[in-house]
């Protein structure tokens, strides 16, 4: 087959991240794969869609303008002529939805987000039928599918996008006397909780019982005036804005420890490049992180948008710096196990199957 794979944007971040392991498995099996991106943004994630070896046709226009993009997709893909189209997040899926069903070219959707507004939820509860499998990235998102998207047993798979890698290497435990270093990785945006970071960082300025420490953040976006108006006013200095790194195991390997105080995910791929580097999470109890993280065995579980139970943790946490590396060795081996390539590649195989095996009438 001939595979389009439609996606949003090359902007860099954790969506990007499973896309040259997902196409790896479509191309392994012997079919032709390239990503169409309705829009640039900030690019980040080309270099590493190219050095993948994926073609990548990127539209030109401007970010907004949905005909427009309509317009284009329909062209290339009238000029491409793929078998198959593979959408992932909203926009994406809904004009691969229309040119599906305008060329009468069969439609495989991801479904990545556990917090669906109303409007999209809305809006892809009534466009489900044209898509023929419904991809959930993680165990939350199969149950959003089922509960609110109402899409039926027989057109939904799960595929988690989080594909072990057994030869990552693991951080290196906290010793005696070093500064303990929590790192996140993450969108500079409000849905990741850094203003929530920020607060309960700023609960914990009193506590003289606390060991020398210091988050480091590395991410971009839009957010980034807000977070840093936020550490000026608190006084943060315990807090580092790095910046975007598309060297996230590097990043990891210097942390004794791992941050995310997310207010709703998916499947949360900092969180589990984390605990592949055998680094512990503290994060929030939210998407697919609780179905993760064994509380108080892999990392610690706080409620989302909760600034004192954040605070309470971290202090539990800085306490007894050498309880991180117990729980980030349990961590490491739980992803590990759960996410390990080969049950990777066979549930996406096992999606080709569905799709090459003739219809029922």
């Amino acid at each position: 087959m001939r595979i389009a794979y439609i996606i949003n944007s090359v902007e860099g971040g954790g969506a990007a991240f499973p896309v040259p392991d997902i196409t790896n498995v479509l191309r392994r099996a012997g079919h032709e794969v390239a990503i169409f991106a309705l829009q640039r943004r900030d690019g980040r994630a080309l270099p590493a869609l190219q050095a993948a070896g994926l073609a990548v046709d990127i539209h030109p226009g401007a970010q907004r303008g949905h005909l427009g993009t309509l317009r284009w997709l329909d062209r290339r893909m009238t000029e491409w002529r793929p078998d198959l189209l593979w959408t992932s997040l909203t926009r994406a899926t809904v004009l691969g939805q229309l040119v599906g069903l305008i060329r009468r070219i069969p439609v495989v959707s991801w479904q990545h987000s556990a917090g669906l507004s109303p409007a999209n939820t809305r809006l892809l509860r009534g466009l489900r039928s044209l898509s023929r499998v419904w991809v959930a990235d993680s165990t939350c998102v199969l149950h959003v599918m089922r509960d609110r998207l109402h899409i039926p047993a027989d057109r939904a798979a799960l595929w988690p996008i989080f594909r072990a890698d057994p030869g990552c290497p693991a951080a290196r435990p906290w010793q005696p006397g070093e500064t303990v270093r929590l790192g996140s990785l993450g969108r500079l945006h409000p849905v990741k909780g850094y203003d929530i970071l920020c607060q309960a960082l700023a609960l914990l300025k009193t506590d003289p019982t606390l060991p020398s420490f210091q988050v480091t953040i590395a991410g971009e976006g839009d957010a980034r005036p807000q977070i840093e108006r936020l550490i000026r006013e608190h006084g943060l200095t315990t807090l580092r804005l790095a910046g975007f790194t598309s060297a996230a195991t590097a990043f990891l390997s210097t942390q004794h420890g791992y941050i995310q105080p997310s207010r709703h995910e998916g499947l949360c791929i900092g969180v589990h490049q984390a605990m592949q580097a055998g680094l512990a999470p503290i994060a929030s109890a939210v998407g697919e992180i609780p179905y993760t993280i064994q509380d108080g065995i892999s990392g610690l579980l706080v409620p989302p948008a909760d600034p004192p139970a954040l605070a309470e943790a971290l202090a539990s946490a800085l306490r007894q710096p050498q309880a991180l590396s117990t729980m980030g060795q349990a961590a490491r081996t739980r992803v590990l196990d759960l996410f390990a390539p080969q049950r990777f590649d066979a549930a996406g195989l096992a999606i080709l199957d569905r799709l090459t095996r003739p219809q029922r009438a």
